[in-house]
């Protein structure tokens, strides 16, 4: 597997963004440095089973609606090109 880093953008809801920057105040740490710390130690738990995956997916508020969302999107060519993202 390639070592290079990938960078990912992550969006909060206002309750968790809240909580993410009350604990990274607590301990003297940048908000991004715990979200990526946080993150890390969740994939690192995360159990690659596809049925575990499946389970979390469907865990997820309005996934399904937005995977749909996408298809449909990419139906109607309503797309961007990854080389211009």
């Amino acid at each position: 597997m390639d070592q290079a880093s990938i960078r990912l953008n992550v969006t909060l809801d206002s309750e968790h963004a809240a909580k993410l920057s009350m604990l990274a105040e607590r301990i003297h740490v940048q908000e991004g440095t715990l979200a990526r710390s946080l993150l890390s130690s969740a994939l690192d738990e995360a159990d690659p089973d596809p049925r575990t995956v499946t389970a979390l997916l469907d865990g997820i508020p309005g996934a399904f609606e937005e995977a749909q969302l996408g298809l449909r999107q990419g139906k109607e060519g309503k797309t961007v090109p990854l080389d211009e993202l």
